[in-house]
């Protein structure tokens, strides 16, 4: 169910001391400000300077002078976010602001010491997330979109604004008369986060006013079902082995070997397998039916083998 911004904002009782992930951008600067009101000297912001554009420095000006005039510590992380070849921009900026998040909060030890992080996600981030997972073919773990919570590093992380509409966390914020930076690759139609928040998102208002509901809903269903599939996972996995053995394997039926190979990869490497690979992977694991018989595969950015009667894994 949609909520408005008070209420989400209500309803919010994390552990404190608080971090807000402060961008400048809207968003962020709603759940700051409401977070200082909610809880005066438990709030510190963290802002990751990506250094990818050159309005950077003045994102870098502008949060601090907002924390500031809150009286709000303001940490500022410098972090090189360039992407690696074949990955895509977005998800290179991802993971060094969540690089950045785990550093800063594990630093201080003691009563000080960061127990909750918070991110500005709002319920149009989540629809645009299930539609790039759709349009990209993806499984239960994309499907699910992105969690209201989950724990990291013993730090506890919050989306509070996951249920509430990006236009309401705007007409809050004006209610506050708060200024807030804007971030040209949010509108840049080159990337499909964006058309998808400019074309698609309107359309569906028009013909679907509850979708935002809807999908959270769908992606809830999705997200209990990889729960499920998760524990099926870790049960195969223990009885097949961590170096899984390949006879073992051959008893599984396909959906639980595709399950439990891909838990392996994931969770024992830090593997992910294209669907064409892992694919290919359960065929010759089918077929290895004499002991000489070779299996060697790229899974991921790394290679499957078979050492005896084992399968192994190991990065290029």
């Amino acid at each position: 169910m949609t909520l408005s911004f008070e209420q989400a904002m209500a309803a919010f009782e994390p552990r404190l001391p608080l971090a807000v992930a402060y961008s400048g951008g809207a968003d962020s600067t709603a759940l700051l400000i409401a977070c200082a009101t909610k809880w005066p000297g438990q709030v510190k912001a963290i802002h990751v300077h990506h250094g990818l554009q050159a309005a950077a420095d003045d994102f870098e000006a502008h949060c601090r002078s907002v924390c500031a005039a809150l009286d709000v510590p303001l940490t500022v992380q410098k972090t090189d976010a360039r992407h690696a070849l074949g990955q895509s921009p977005e998800d290179a900026a991802r993971r060094a602001r969540y690089a950045a998040f785990q550093a800063l909060t594990t630093i201080k030890h003691g009563p000080d010491a960061i127990q909750s992080m918070a991110l500005a996600h709002h319920a149009d981030d989540q629809v645009e997330t299930l539609l790039l997972a759709l349009s990209r073919g993806a499984g239960l773990p994309g499907l699910s979109a992105m969690p209201e919570r989950w724990t990291r590093g013993g730090i506890s992380y919050h989306r509070p604004l996951l249920r509430v509409s990006g236009a309401d966390i705007r007409r809050w914020l004006a209610d506050q008369n708060a200024g807030f930076v804007t971030d040209p690759t949010n509108i840049d139609p080159r990337y499909t986060r964006n058309r998808i928040r400019a074309q698609l998102l309107p359309v569906l208002e028009t013909c679907f006013p509850q979708f935002r509901d809807t999908f959270a809903r769908s992606s809830t269903h999705a997200a209990q079902a990889q729960a499920l599939l998760l524990e099926v996972a870790a049960q195969d996995l223990a009885q097949v082995g961590v170096a899984p053995r390949i006879k073992l394997l051959q008893a599984l039926s396909t959906p639980r070997l595709a399950n439990v190979l891909r838990h392996w990869l994931l969770s024992c490497h830090q593997a992910t397998p294209s669907t064409a690979q892992l694919t290919e992977l359960m065929r010759q694991i089918g077929a290895c039916q004499t002991r000489g018989h070779a299996l060697r595969l790229k899974v991921g950015q790394g290679v499957c083998e078979r050492r005896g009667g084992e399968l192994h894994w190991y990065n290029l």
